[in-house]
């Protein structure tokens, strides 16, 4: 089974997509919500990708970025982009990073790539690896909805505001705010009570 959804196939495609046009997607939003963040904090990508442009923007913002992606391409090419930042290649479902403590964990343009039994157990993975009062951001449809990816054409589900609030709530998680960025993304930003 391809646990990256088709991105290793589709790596370069994607790397190219996001490269150009893209680029800016969603960084002023993960900015913004780094500088809610303390100084110094420890933040999970997961799903980072090549870590360009939100695992950049969050390095920018000064902060302590760990990532993790499915995708041994991607994980090269943020090897080379940032070296010395440590990156496992791994399903968010099976991370092992997980076993540790974060002030703060992010989630773009992943979680609806998940099968909805998958993106149950990595919301409460993130919770448990999350410090009494740490930050989890992620990005979701508000609609309960099913569509094709554009870049691998698998199926990408989102499970809707409502059950994502329900997950947030069971995981020890209080919903801040949700809000939309520029390219239309919706992201659900949530504390660990």
């Amino acid at each position: 089974m391809d646990k990256s959804n088709g991105y290793e196939h589709h790596a370069a495609t994607f790397i190219r997509c996001r490269s150009k046009g893209l680029d800016g997607v969603g960084v002023a939003s993960v900015q913004h919500w780094a500088r809610s963040l303390p100084p110094n904090a420890t933040v999970l990508d997961v799903g980072c990708g090549t870590g360009d442009p939100i695992s950049k923007a969050l390095i920018d913002e000064g902060l302590n970025i760990h990532g993790i992606d499915a995708s041994t391409s991607m994980v090269q090419i943020f090897k080379q982009n940032f070296p010395g930042i440590p990156v496992a290649c791994e399903a968010a479902e099976d991370s092992s990073f997980f076993n540790r403590q974060f002030d703060a964990i992010m989630a773009w343009g992943l979680m609806f790539l998940l099968p909805e039994k998958t993106q149950e157990v990595v919301i409460q993975k993130m919770a448990n690896a999350l410090r009494t009062g740490g930050k989890l951001l992620f990005t979701a449809p508000s609609q309960k909805m099913k569509w094709e990816d554009a870049i691998t054409a698998k199926e990408s589900r989102s499970l809707g505001a409502e059950k994502y609030k329900a997950l947030l709530a069971a995981s020890g998680l209080s919903l801040i705010e949700e809000f939309e960025d520029e390219g239309e993304n919706h992201y659900y930003h949530a504390e660990k009570l």
